[in-house]
């Protein structure tokens, strides 16, 4: 079954991979033909309707089987992809906002019976319906807001078991249909359970867990909570390098509140991604992109804790790639793209092709589509995932923080009205 757009307005396709407006934009009145799960050819509206006889009586069967929407102008841009997330868990730390307005960091809220601890406790004893519920909810707002592809890490259970568990119930909901689809990451070394030290833990985790996770077989990544008070440098370094050995993928999470030494080690480690990186000097920063590592930054952590944002525009001055992504997770409770993006255009002076591009096709070099195809982009044998605007301006995208922008996104092919 095909189904064939036609009479789009911009469209930002990325097919260069390159983020220039002449390398990215096709003019007013093209159209896409999608076949299945993938974008067959990117032509012009006039040749569509000449070769599909769109604008009379089909003349045989095969073109019978398709579907025409007329976009009547309306923008297009990729499919968003959200880099970083932390999908599953249970339960509501509503209350550390009058904590943290009281002046406690976040060690002291973790002291006080709140932080991570308290959401793997409630995770823990949360049933897996409940769980897949609430994943499958986000799922769809995410959806609502056009992403269509999303990493989502453990790390809210902590024991072998428990992060066994979150990893099989996040696959479960990856097999469900008409949902972004997930790239799942184990991060086991999130913190430290209450009831052992530090340097038990992480044997517990090289020994017991790391192994279990891959011979599981189901995550793509291994994620690390690198920061002082938190997994040191040397035992973030054990844990990662033990990870790739297993043949995982590595992320890191660095420099949230302090220059912990987490972005040297992402550089030294060229891991895909450093996320966070709020404290992380400008001489690390420059050794983390000669190492191809990706800086992910997390506009939703510093709206919601108060923590600085980055000086965004040095970062573009020095050509350092990054994504954005929304770091949903008990604290920061918003898994909408535009709002981040909308974040950096409206608060960091981000250019607005930027911001699109850090939540698509650079999202698409750290986090792939569970099918190997290209996605992030708008291109020929490409993933047909991709949202149609709700104008004819593709830069709305980055400029609706409290309502969809699409009026509609195309997920693995098919079209969902919003």
């Amino acid at each position: 079954m095909r189904t064939i757009y036609i009479n789009a307005g911009p469209m930002v396709h990325f097919g260069s991979g390159n983020t220039g407006i002449e390398d990215s934009l096709h003019g007013v009145g093209m159209g896409i033909v999608v076949n299945g799960e993938v974008v067959e050819c990117i032509k012009s509206s006039d040749e569509l309707t000449a070769e599909w006889s769109l604008d009379g009586p089909p003349t045989n069967h095969q073109q019978e089987e398709h579907a025409v929407f007329d976009l009547r102008g309306q923008a297009i841009v990729p499919g968003l992809i959200d880099g970083h997330t932390h999908l599953l868990w249970a339960g509501d730390r509503s209350r550390e906002v009058s904590w943290r307005r009281e002046g406690k960091s976040y060690a002291e809220i973790s002291a006080l019976g709140g932080g991570i601890q308290h959401t793997v406790n409630q995770t823990r004893v949360a049933s897996d319906d409940l769980l897949v519920q609430l994943g499958y909810q986000r799922l769809r707002e995410a959806l609502r807001t056009g992403t269509t592809h999303m990493e989502a890490k453990s790390g809210y259970g902590l024991t072998t078991e428990s992060e066994l568990r979150l990893l099989e119930l996040t696959e479960r909901l990856n097999r469900i249909a008409h949902v972004p689809s997930i790239d799942s990451t184990w991060m086991g070394a999130h913190d430290v359970p209450n009831d052992t030290t530090p340097n038990a833990y992480v044997e517990s985790l090289m020994s017991d867990q790391l192994p279990a996770v891959i011979e599981q077989g189901l995550a793509r990544s291994a994620d690390v909570f690198c920061e002082p008070g938190w997994f040191t440098v040397e035992q973030s370094e054990d844990i990662l390098v033990a990870a790739r050995k297993g043949g995982l993928d590595l992320r890191m999470h660095v420099d949230e509140f302090t220059d912990g030494g987490g972005g040297e080690l992402a550089a030294s480690l060229r891991v895909s991604t450093a996320d966070h990186a709020y404290h992380t000097p400008m001489d690390t920063r420059l050794r983390m992109s000669e190492a191809s590592v990706n800086t992910g930054f997390l506009p939703g952590t510093p709206y919601a804790m108060g923590d600085p944002w980055p000086d965004m525009s040095t970062i573009i001055d020095h050509n350092i790639g990054f994504t954005l992504a929304s770091d949903f997770n008990p604290n920061c409770r918003t898994l909408s793209l535009p709002f981040m993006a909308s974040l950096m255009v409206q608060r960091c002076s981000v250019h607005p092709l930027e911001a699109l591009a850090a939540i698509t096709v650079n999202a698409a070099n750290v986090s792939p589509h569970p099918s190997g195809i290209s996605h992030g982009r708008i291109v020929e044998g490409g993933a047909a995932n991709f949202n149609i605007v709700d104008g004819p301006h593709w830069e709305a995208a980055t400029l609706r923080p409290t309502a969809t922008p699409f009026s509609g996104t195309v997920l693995n092919g098919r079209y969902i009205s919003h």
